[in-house]
């Protein structure tokens, strides 16, 4: 006697969509096609998330979702740093922070500074950076083997040179930024003054993100052998970021586009 599917699948206690079920790949042929595209971006620029390798396959048969989908099973993440802060010196003057529910609407508004470490051979070096708000530009840096206010001075006097003159500069609190020196050099160009409130990392935020992508997009993946190298490095990654990298924060422009495009709305104009 012949037994039914139905009869086969009560004796053996399984369900007949089990019975029917045929397992699917982990990942087709055209998965894998477009998975060994995204190793080699990642191999690349390993900090960009499914986004950013989106369009940077410019294939218009995959999708931002399938992206997602692939990179999810392959167990590929973008990778992220931790925050580190500046400290103060309680001796020095504060000022208010100016920024609280300010539309920046347009470049050079406002210009942001900060101070982060970098580890070579066994010492640390530190950077500066001054970035553009609206635009997320970075208009000058410099890397110092001394934690002073004169690197500080010199990426503030090339910036202004290169750029004009801000409405507001807004930094941390840190010793550099409330230094005589600094101050005066702001306050001779009739400068607002702003400082983020104490413990508030989020006050300063884009370029808190700014060092997130410069350590794990670049300083990070090198080992340098000297201060040289590790300029020349900072240099080609400041050129990429301002001129190629994409920015969700910019829906996915770069600070170059955005900086000299608003100049040239405005001529227009």
């Amino acid at each position: 006697m012949k037994l039914t599917i139905r009869q086969q699948c009560r004796l053996l206690n399984i369900s007949r969509s089990a019975y029917y079920y045929r397992p699917v790949p982990e990942c087709n042929e055209f998965e894998i096609k477009v998975l060994k595209k995204i190793l080699q971006i990642m191999k690349r620029l390993p900090f960009y998330g499914y986004r950013r390798v989106w369009r940077e396959l410019k294939d218009k048969n995959v999708s931002e979702t399938q992206v997602k989908l692939i990179m999810k099973k392959a167990g590929l993440l973008a990778i992220y740093p931790k925050r580190k802060l500046s400290k103060p010196n309680k001796y020095h003057k504060k000022y208010p922070y100016l920024l609280k529910n300010k539309d920046i609407w347009l470049p050079n508004q406002v210009w942001a500074a900060d101070i982060t470490y970098i580890r070579l051979q066994g010492s640390y070096v530190y950077l500066v950076a001054i970035m553009d708000l609206y635009s997320r530009r970075v208009l000058a840096w410099r890397v110092s083997n001394s934690l002073s206010t004169e690197f500080c001075l010199e990426a503030l006097s090339e910036a202004i040179c290169l750029y004009g003159i801000p409405a507001i500069f807004n930094t941390d609190q840190g010793s550099q930024f409330t230094s005589e020196a600094f101050i005066e050099a702001l306050e001779r160009k009739h400068i607002a003054i702003s400082m983020d409130s104490v413990g508030r990392a989020a006050d300063n935020i884009y370029i808190e993100r700014l060092w997130r992508s410069v350590k794990y997009e670049e300083i990070y993946l090198q080992d340098y052998a000297g201060m040289r190298e590790l300029e020349n490095s900072l240099t080609r990654y400041f050129n990429f970021y301002n001129t190629e990298r994409f920015h969700q924060s910019l829906e996915y422009q770069t600070p170059d586009e955005i900086y000299y495009g608003k100049f040239k709305q405005r001529s227009a104009a």
